[in-house]
């Protein structure tokens, strides 16, 4: 029976801190027309969900309030004419907001079928990743077999999601981070190369490894300048967040020598029908990956649904690998 009332978490108090971050009791969500009704199993934690709790990324419209933009779990409830699934399937969701809670509710073409193996805790980490780099590396980046990508952050959740992508994609990867422990961790992940980015200038190693042909940059700043020294003519650099300055002055000469291309985008704003097409792509090109073993959720660690404070927190220190999750 679905209860009335569900716990969820939303931010109480001081808006910006981790600790603003309190359990509460809502009503739960009921589906509307083609909507299904998620029980969570797991829910993952992401960078959007901090900006969101400093108060830089409100919700889309229609979103619920609270945070949490993928989890796992069974459907329990469906809306008037939601497709495909059925009461009691089990699937892994991309959400508008609302995940950090005890049932969500998804546009029913959002949800995919939870791969064989997978845990919920697993599962519940690949839609926010999975979506954004399938649709800034391999359609935005148009990343191909045989060429090489060069992917920072790499021991974030989005970077060793990229790696496992494109890897399984036939790429080559040269991932930097910051520090050789994480150096470590990238190369172990499967990248070719691993670039400690602050102690050596990851241009001059990637121009001396022949180049590289798409960047998944998320942090801006004065990396831009050595992404496009680091670029191969023809490339692609794709922007997913500017973690070290959004304001950036570009030689637009080199651009058009080059004849680079330099892009970038969000995932959460994105209309319905654009998720639900991204979600088919996804299946039909990334679920193979997952069910041939070529493609794993790396978790750093799980928390449970009470102490997402401390799962922010985790995330703010930038020392975890991989995903952080909230365990319903």
């Amino acid at each position: 029976m679905i209860p009335n009332e569900m716990t969820a978490i939303a931010i109480e108090g001081g808006k910006g801190l981790a600790e603003a971050l309190k359990p509460v009791r809502i009503a739960t969500p009921k589906p509307g027309p083609g909507q299904i009704l998620i029980k969570v199993g797991a829910a993952g934690v992401n960078r959007p969900d901090i900006a969101q709790r400093m108060g830089f990324y409100p919700p889309p419209p229609g979103a619920p309030e609270t945070m949490g933009l993928e989890v796992a779990g069974e459907v329990v409830g469906l809306g008037d004419g939601a497709p495909r699934w059925h009461i009691g399937d089990t699937v892994t969701a991309l959400l508008g907001g609302g995940g950090y809670a005890e049932y969500a509710v998804v546009d029913a073409r959002h949800a995919l079928p939870m791969s064989a193996g997978f845990s919920v805790v697993e599962a519940a980490g690949l839609p926010e990743t999975v979506f954004t780099v399938f649709a800034n590396v391999f359609e935005g980046g148009g990343l191909k077999a045989g060429e090489t990508l060069l992917v920072h952050g790499a021991t974030s959740g989005i970077g060793v999601t990229a790696i496992q992508m494109a890897k399984a994609a036939g790429a080559r990867v040269i991932a930097t981070s910051r520090g050789a422990h994480k150096a470590a961790q990238a190369l172990a992940l499967g990248a070719d190369i691993s670039v400690d980015a602050s102690a050596d200038d990851f241009a001059a190693i990637a121009k001396a490894e022949g180049g590289v042909d798409v960047i998944l940059d998320m942090v801006g700043g004065d990396y831009i300048a050595r992404d496009i020294d680091a670029i191969n003519t023809g490339g692609r650099l794709v922007m997913i967040a500017a973690q070290a300055g959004a304001n950036v002055e570009i030689n637009l000469g080199r651009i058009m020598q080059k004849r680079m291309v330099l892009t970038g985008s969000t995932l959460r704003p994105r209309n319905a029908d654009e998720k639900a097409r991204l979600a088919a792509a996804i299946e039909a090109k990334v679920w193979p990956w997952i069910e041939a073993g070529k493609l794993k959720t790396i978790v750093d660690a799980t928390f449970p649904l009470a102490e997402a404070a401390k799962a922010h927190a985790r995330i703010e220190d930038n020392h975890h690998l991989g995903k952080v999750m909230l365990v319903v």
